[in-house]
């Protein structure tokens, strides 16, 4: 890796990457919450164990949108990098 180059924790940070990511977590994360809890949040029977389900249901999307993102960066730098 070229000392130029950002790591990834570095990308991952960045606003853009960062917010992005938030924004698909919070659309796809609320998606499949409905999908997998819909019947006991209607039903008034979601539990704890429930509702934690639901919060890693959130962390998923916003895991796969920063890894695409970052390794997006990573390989417009290397493209660049090139000319």
């Amino acid at each position: 890796m070229s000392r130029r180059e950002l790591s990834s924790m570095a990308l991952m940070l960045r606003p853009d990457i960062r917010n992005r990511s938030i924004k698909v977590a919070l659309v796809v994360g609320t998606i499949l919450g409905c999908i997998n809890h819909g019947d006991s949040i209607v039903a008034g029977t979601l539990d704890a164990a429930g509702i934690i389900k639901i919060m890693i249901s959130y962390c998923v999307p916003y895991s796969v949108s920063t890894w695409s993102s970052v390794q997006t960066a990573k390989d417009d730098f290397k493209k660049q990098q090139a000319f």
